[in-house]
Formats: structure tokens, C-alpha cells, sequence
């Protein structure tokens, strides 16, 4: 399957991006890894998609993989200005459909994911670990939030009207995957639960436990359970609407 590197630059810094893609296809999955990751391990995730036909970009958000920047300077307000573009890069492929836009994020991938659902239209939005931040600080650096005063926040259900991310789920009308890590000490229960709720317009919802799976899917038994859900699930809502 051909791989073609991109680059995409976004004022003074550039994401490094890959683009992968069948020798035809209309549906489009772009993938958004968590804080501290890369694209790399949404590789061979985007690789098998793109042998059934599908069109998949995934990409280095600011300060993360090969991307420029430097990790401790970056904000969700950057980042979220990165998936928009890698975004709006995926959706000026020649065959995409622009109704047909799959977004795969997992944990502050799957948050930003669900805010990207604000300016750009969304089909399917799946989400692992979503992480869930409060609304003050947007334009600090990430790795200046107080972690402690995080972990106290994802202990408690959050309600929707409290929390911008929750709105927009709130509003989102497409299909949604959500996956929890049966033993996440990074984004526990409450934090899924206050997704969950949130998601009440959603067109569809479905709610899968990773049994034994930490918030890194640390184990391959995992990656495996994960890899296996999220493809049978994108099988499920795209081929339906082909």
C-alpha cells in the first residue's frame, strides 16, 4: 500500500504527516494519537484500513514525532489548530467524501477530536480514553496544567453544561465509539461516564471495556482487542452507509 509523506506547515512549525491510501476509496479516517505520542503507532491501524478501501492520514500534532516545536510550549488551542488542518489536508484528496470523514482519537486525541467537531463536519467519532480537561488554561501550555488538580477533576462525574468538550458531544449528531480501559488510573470511570452522558444526540453510541487494559495499552493481548473493535466497528458504520 502506498505511503506518501507530507508536511504540513502551520505558521513558523511544521506536522509530519502520512498519507495513506488505496487506488480508490470515498471514505476517509484520520487519526489523532494521544499527548506524548506519535502517528506511528496508528500505522499499521491506518495500513489495514486503507486494504479495504478507505483513505487514512495520520500526522505528528506540534511537538510530538518528527513535528517542530517543543513539547512544553505547546497548547490544546495549537494542537487543536493542527488537527483542524491535518483535517481539512485529508478532506482535498481527490475521491474523498467530505459527508464521509471518520476521526479516530485516543485519549487527549480523543478530546481534541470531539472539539474539531465544532468547526468541521464529523460522520463517525471514535474515541479511546478520551481525556477530559477543565475549560480554563486553553492557552497555557498542556505540560504547565496541574496534574494533581486533573486527577481530582476526572474523579467526579462531570455535567455537560460544565464543560465546553461535553457541549460540543452534546451537539455532535453522527456515530460514536467509545472505549474504556478496565485499568486506567489516567482517564477513570467518572471521566467515560461524563462522555457518555454527554453523547445523548449522537445518531449511535457504542460502548466497549477493555478487559485488563491499562491507559497506554501497554499489553499486545490489548492493542490486539482495541485494533480488532475499532475495525469491526468502522467495517459496521461505513460499510452500512456505502
Amino acid at each position: 500500500m502506498p505511503t506518501q509523506s507530507v508536511e504540513l506547515p502551520i505558521g513558523s512549525d511544521v506536522l509530519s504527516a502520512s498519507l495513506i491510501a488505496p487506488a480508490t476509496g470515498v471514505p476517509a479516517v484520520l487519526f489523532v494519537h494521544g499527548w506524548g505520542g506519535s502517528q506511528e503507532r496508528d500505522a499499521k491501524r491506518a495500513r489495514t484500513l486503507a486494504q479495504l478501501g478507505f483513505i487514512c492520514l495520520t500526522f505528528d500534532l506540534r511537538g510530538h514525532g518528527k513535528s517542530s516545536n517543543d513539547l512544553r510550549r505547546v497548547t490544546r488551542e495549537d494542537n487543536l489548530a493542527d488537527l483542524t488542518l491535518a483535517y481539512d489536508r485529508l478532506v482535498a484528496v481527490p475521491g474523498v467524501d467530505p459527508g464521509s470523514i471518520a476521526v479516530i482519537g485516543s485519549s487527549y486525541g480523543g478530546y481534541l477530536a470531539c472539539m474539531l467537531t465544532r468547526t468541521r463536519p464529523v460522520r463517525w467519532l471514535g474515541l479511546r480514553a478520551p481525556a477530559l480537561y477543565r475549560d480554563k488554561g486553553w492557552t497555557v501550555p498542556k505540560a504547565e496544567l496541574n496534574r494533581e488538580d486533573l486527577a481530582v477533576y476526572r474523579q467526579s462525574l462531570v455535567e455537560t453544561s460544565q464543560n465546553s468538550v461535553l457541549q460540543q458531544c452534546r451537539a455532535f449528531r453522527g456515530d460514536v465509539f467509545l472505549v474504556e480501559s478496565e485499568l486506567d488510573d489516567i482517564v477513570p470511570r467518572p471521566v467515560l461516564s461524563s462522555y457518555l452522558a454527554a453523547f445523548l444526540n449522537a445518531r449511535s453510541m457504542t460502548y466497549r471495556i477493555l478487559a485488563g487494559a491499562d491507559h497506554a495499552l501497554n499489553d499486545a493481548d490489548c492493542i490486539r482487542a482495541y485494533d480488532n473493535l475499532l475495525l469491526n466497528w468502522l467495517k459496521e458504520m461505513i460499510f452500512a452507509a456505502r
